[in-house]
């Protein structure tokens, strides 16, 4: 529990941030299909009240996150979805207007797919469009073939990409994860932060932790697919199972 002390010396003042996807939930072939653990919410539900605020920053839409981790019931809890564009609090949704380059990119990107491999599909977010390759026979290979038409198509929508773990998504400019937490934790007041995710997204979430002028604790969930995050975290855990464990064992300290 030594990691987790800065946490620890003011639990009220404490902003915990978590990645859904690879984090609370596993990682599946069909993205329609993953569900946070069951542990998931019973743990937020415990963990919640003695904190200042806990927010999940996902790129998934805000309403699906909270649908599919079960969450609709946990009070104190945030959800920042798309990336932070979409908020849920308390039953309540804000979103913005569709950026009009994603609609472009909606009529487009399934052409530009129809030679892709076998497996590749499309996963439309709302607010973004997310090409994941899992399902290919050789899902890395799929990857890097479409890596460059995905760019160029993104060049030519004023989007970005994001890679993931086996997906490439694009999504409108001038919001990621560390633009977020930087704005949440502001918001909140927090006296210390420990922000949890698995993927190359996450990165950003980190960077804005270690800037941030409080106490921060970065996890990683580990996995084989993603290194990065790894290397720059404060402790690594067992992937999804992990995660929960550990917040089990801040809840099980904090209340």
């Amino acid at each position: 529990m030594t990691v987790l002390a800065p946490l620890l010396k003011e639990p009220r003042e404490a902003l915990v941030a978590l990645d859904f996807d690879g984090t609370l939930a596993p990682i599946v072939p069909d993205p329609t299909q993953a569900r946070a653990l069951p542990e998931v919410a019973p743990v937020l539900r415990r963990l919640a009240p003695a904190l200042r605020s806990i927010v999940i920053i996902t790129g998934r839409p805000a309403a699906l996150a909270v649908e599919y981790g079960g969450l609709a019931d946990v009070h104190n809890l945030t959800v920042l979805g798309q990336y932070g564009l979409e908020r849920w609090t308390e039953g309540e949704l804000v979103s913005p207007p569709e950026h009009p380059g994603v609609a472009e990119a909606r009529r487009k990107l399934p052409l530009l797919l129809e030679r892709a491999p076998e497996g590749v599909h499309l996963e439309d977010k709302g607010h973004a469009l997310a090409v994941h390759t899992r399902r290919a026979a050789e899902p890395e290979v799929a990857l890097e073939r479409l890596r460059s038409i995905v760019a160029a198509l993104a060049e030519r929508t004023g989007l970005v990409v994001e890679p993931g773990r086996l997906v490439l998504e694009l999504r409108p400019p001038g919001m990621d994860k560390g633009r977020a937490l930087t704005a949440f934790a502001a918001e909140v007041g927090a006296g210390s932060v420990l922000v949890a995710g698995d993927d190359l997204g996450d990165l950003a979430a980190f960077d804005a932790a270690d800037a941030l002028d409080v106490p921060a604790v970065k996890v990683c969930s580990g996995s084989d697919e993603v290194t990065a995050l790894a290397e720059r975290a404060d402790i690594v855990v067992d992937g999804p199972r992990g995660v929960v464990a550990l917040l089990g064992e801040l809840a099980d300290a904090v209340t």
